[in-house]
């Protein structure tokens, strides 16, 4: 799954997805940048 890497500033595909659910209820996905190794979050159903 693609996803923004802030650090980077690319779209870039997640290392390691884990679907996740924030706070709110809402669905999320969180992985890490495979380049940098910052955390990447993407909102919605995965």
């Amino acid at each position: 799954m693609q996803a923004y890497c802030v650090k980077c500033r690319s779209k870039k595909e997640m290392k390691d997805p884990k679907a996740i659910t924030m706070k709110n209820g809402r669905p999320a996905t969180q992985g890490t940048c495979p380049s940098c190794g910052t955390k990447m979050f993407r909102i919605g159903k995965s």
